[in-house]
């Protein structure tokens, strides 16, 4: 059992969670035009999400 220490930190204490404190966090994304969890995906689709490569624009590249 690991302890994870959050990002939140007070100048008095910081707050410290058990694995079995979190809380899993649903993944959705967009396919096809629509809105959909990740975790319904099938095998292949879960496999395409996986493989996915993202990429941000630099503001000043644009102009």
């Amino acid at each position: 059992m690991s302890l994870l220490h959050t990002a939140q930190t007070t100048e008095k204490h910081t707050v410290v969670l058990n694995d079995e404190e979190r809380q899993p966090c649903e993944i959705w994304t967009r396919v096809m035009g629509y809105h959909r969890p990740v975790s319904s995906f099938n095998t292949g689709k879960k496999g395409e999400f996986c493989e996915r490569t993202y990429f941000t624009e630099n503001a000043a590249q644009l102009r």
